[in-house]
Formats: structure tokens, sequence, C-alpha cells
């Protein structure tokens, strides 16, 4: 049994997806399989991973599109390994992601999380995110408070993670029905349940597609977390609570953007402490204002400058 099973979602990624199993193959901790799930592509990127068929890379397929949650969830439910990670199919591992995590898997027996920095990269630029890991000394390894800490972009994503399967058998896999952000459900059930051990070494690097970054698409009338449904788990863990009102401020402006009425419901729990001035002043305008603010931003990472509500 390989000690890694490493998921790969892949849909419609024909230019990325040669360099994210690239990357993997060029691991220096190499006990691993390889399961990529191809989500129903209509481009070419399916021949273009078979190409990397091997004794340890398979590909699962999805007789129609089922979207990000499924995938990963047919991952989870074909692993032979005791630790699962994930590489979506336009990001890439720096050389000694999975050494760092192995050695986190040796070092913190009591977490069954495992997680490192990661950088991103705008256009031709590369950034460390403010994701609070700056709060961290730069050779920090050891347990976090996930919910103390992810209070800005988030302190890990998705493919610089690594959950021991018995995560899955406590809490679940991912939730099909949720179509926008259900990284973020599943990283609070996971997180209020198990340890989070963390490498501040960044080992992962995270492709932005710079104006959809930023302006994305509409989220109308998809399915979004319920954010309500963990108040119970909050009563006495503040940090969390303050996370569910953080997430709730990010989710409610993002809805006002797109002229969905549910952004006052998403917001209505959020107490005004658990934000910053200007977090409260975001929520207060009006929609073309925040709309102006985002094409700045567009603008301004133009000129490699990046301006953000969480500091």
């Amino acid at each position: 049994m390989p000690y890694f099973s490493i998921i790969v979602p892949l849909y419609n990624k024909e230019s990325f997806v040669r360099d994210a199993l690239n990357s993997i193959l060029k691991q220096t901790y190499t006990d691993y399989e390889v399961i990529i799930v191809n989500d129903a592509s209509t481009d070419d990127s399916a021949i273009v991973a078979e190409t990397f068929l091997s004794e340890k890379i398979r590909i699962i397929q999805h007789d129609k599109n089922k979207g990000l949650a499924a995938a990963r969830n047919t991952g989870i439910q074909n692993a032979t390994s005791n630790f699962i990670t994930y590489l979506d199919a336009d990001d890439v591992w720096k050389p000694t992601f999975l050494e760092h995590i192995f050695s986190l898997t040796q070092e913190f027996s009591e977490a069954k999380i495992f997680a490192t920095n990661y950088e991103e990269i705008w256009g031709t630029t590369l950034k460390i995110p403010v994701n609070g890991s700056e709060n961290l000394d730069s050779n920090f390894k050891g347990y976090i408070d996930f919910f103390a800490l992810n209070l800005k972009q988030g302190i890990y994503c998705h493919g610089s993670v690594c959950f021991h399967k018995s995560v899955f058998e406590k809490i679940g896999l991912y939730n099909e029905e949720i179509q926008f952000s259900e990284d973020l459900d599943f990283n609070i059930r996971a997180n209020y349940h198990f340890k989070l051990a963390y490498s501040n070494s960044p080992q992962m690097i995270y492709f932005m597609q710079t104006s959809n970054q930023i302006t994305n698409s509409s989220i109308k009338n998809k399915t979004i977390p319920n954010f309500d449904e963990y108040e119970v788990w909050a009563k006495n863990r503040p940090n969390l609570k303050r996370y569910l009102d953080f997430e709730r401020y990010v989710l409610g402006k993002r809805l006002k953007k797109d002229y969905d009425s549910r952004w006052k419901k998403v917001i209505s729990p959020i107490h005004k402490e658990n934000l910053n001035w200007k977090q409260a002043l975001l929520l207060r305008l009006p929609r073309f204002i925040l709309l102006t603010i985002d094409s700045i931003k567009i603008l301004l990472l133009k000129f490699n400058i990046k301006i953000s509500t969480y500091n």
C-alpha cells in the first residue's frame, strides 16, 4: 500500500494538466499512487492525462460532469492509502511537497490534517498570499489553530493539504449539493474535529487568473454553504465564531455584487466586532462601488500592487 493517494480532479485543463502531473513525477518522496478523476472533460484533457498512465497512475472516468466535490469524492472512495492529498490539474507542487507532508505526519502524531503554505502566480509575478502565515516564523512547523489564523486568504489551499483517511470516516465526504465554496464547508468540519500540523514553507504554486480571481463568475442561484449550521459549535469556540463571520463577510460581499438578495441573510448573524473597519465599510457600500473597487484592484495588479481588506 502506498503512503499517499494523490487525487487529481480533471475538467477541461488540457493546457495545464501535463505540468501538474509532471510536478508529481518530480517529487523527492515517491511512495504514492495517483488517481486522476476525469469529470467528463469536453476537451483533450483525458487524452493528455492518459499518456502518464503507469503502475502508479490511473484514471477514473465520470460519464457526466458532476463537479469538483464529486470528483474529489470519487478519488477518496478509490484511494488505497491512509493519507489523501489533492492537486488540481492547473496547479503544481514544488518537488519537496510530499517530503514536507511526510515529515509532518511523522513528527506530529496527534494531527490528522497536514498542510504547507503556498505561493500564488499572478501573471508572471510570484507572491506569498496574505493568509496569516506572515504571523508565523518563516521556518515554523507545528500545530496551529485553523480558525484563529485563517481570517484572510486560506492558510492552506486544497492543493497544499493532506488528510488522514480517519477524517473522512468521521465527518464524511465533500457535500456535492454545494456548488460554491464546498472546500470551506469541508474545512470547517475537518478542523473542528481534528488537529492541523502546518509547515510555513511554501511547497505548492497556485496559478491565479487575475481577472477571474477578482471579479469571478456569478454565483447567483448557486447552492452555497450554510454557515448557520455550525453556530452551535461556535458557542464555546470564539475563534470559530470569528471565522464563520469572516466567511460570511466574504460570501455576502460576493452575493451583493451579483445582485443576489441572499446577501442580507448571509451577513445578518455577523457580530460587528469580528470584522475590521474596512470590511464593515465594504458591506455598506452599494454594488457599483464594490465593482469599481474590483476594477481598480485589477489595474493595480498590473503594476504588481495587491490591496486587501485583510490587514
